[in-house]
């Protein structure tokens, strides 16, 4: 399905106010395997709508009076601050907690406690937390709605909805497309959740990676019975040729217990223009950034070098699910 059908789709059957634009209203979004392609359809309309929005007039009142929490046990840039950026473009107002060693969590608070907390000052909470399922645990507590920003190794669901838009904006479908995922699939949440919300259309999969770092085999098996077409190398030159799509992530140093086990991996692929000779002239690269050496700034020019255009397609997306969960979409 292309961007445009998408979008055609969106308005003549999903006008906005509809039954599926009130189905996302007070609504948790934790995991991609709760969207369907017509959730897809709405909300990637309603993201056209907001950055056609942004363009006009830059920041408006959709969001007026309503506060978020951004609540990370984690660092983050991008998507901190694109969500906070989100929320400002639509008049909404921000509580920043990103320092969490400063608060009360550091006293011992559970992260229940502090979700009930946040939940008296702000209308939706964004939370990124170190454990796997800390999301659904915090959607338990909590009466407003949580979106997950990150849940360690387990998924990054708004991260995938982005990844998917950027896909679409730059080559025009998703059918029928290769995706080559290349560098850390085992703790790589971002891959995780793409890979998952990617079974939706007929594609193929590669893997490139190390083998201590594979992607997990429950996902591979969760995607097999979908029968989405998937294989493992361990060398990038194989799968490069036929890539459309080459998603790159880069080794997390921090999700090793033992350092020299970072050490034997760090590196073992990086993207340059000598490389990608031998890729296809229209093709995109993507990387949900930080990188730390796997992408040469050397490729940074090359028209295929989507990763930075990649992360304005974020704001978007991250605008519209604010709107669509506090009912203004």
């Amino acid at each position: 399905m292309s961007l445009s059908n998408i979008q055609q789709s969106a308005s003549q059957h999903l006008p906005f106010g509809d039954q599926r634009g009130a189905r996302f209203y007070g609504t948790d979004i934790l995991s991609v395997n709760q969207f369907s392609k017509e959730d897809l359809a709405y909300i990637f309309g309603v993201a056209v709508e907001m950055r056609e929005m942004v363009a006009r007039v830059g920041t408006f009142d959709l969001l007026k009076g309503k506060i978020l929490a951004n609540l990370f046990y984690e660092p983050s840039t991008r998507t901190s601050s694109s969500f906070t950026a989100a929320m400002e473009r639509l008049g909404g107002s921000v509580i920043p907690i990103h320092e969490v060693k400063y608060s009360s969590v550091s006293k011992g608070e559970t992260l229940p406690d502090t979700i009930r907390t946040l939940e008296c000052y702000a209308d939706v909470i964004v939370l990124r937390h170190p454990e796997k399922g800390a999301s659904a645990i915090a959607a338990k507590y909590s009466k407003k709605p949580i979106l997950n920003a990150g849940d360690g190794v387990g998924e990054h669901p708004t991260q995938a909805l982005l990844d998917l838009l950027t896909i679409l904006e730059e080559l025009g479908n998703v059918e029928n497309l290769t995706v080559t995922m290349v560098g850390d699939l085992k703790y790589g949440r971002t891959v995780h959740s793409l890979s998952q919300l990617l079974s939706l259309y007929n594609v193929k999969l590669h893997y490139v990676s190390p083998d201590i770092l594979r992607m997990p085999p429950e996902i591979i098996e969760e995607l097999n019975q979908k029968g989405i077409s998937q294989t493992e190398h361990s060398t990038l030159e194989q799968a490069l040729p036929e890539t459309d799509v080459l998603y790159v992530t880069r080794v997390q140093k921090e999700r090793f217990d033992n350092p020299e086990d970072y050490e034997k991996v760090a590196g073992a692929f990086i993207i340059d223009p000598e490389i990608m000779k031998a890729a296809k002239k229209k093709m995109i690269v993507m990387h949900p950034l930080p990188r730390v050496g796997e992408i040469s700034m050397d490729f940074d020019d090359d028209s295929r070098a989507a990763y930075f255009r990649q992360m304005e397609y974020g704001l978007f997306v991250r605008m519209a699910l604010l709107a669509l969960v506090l009912g203004k979409a």
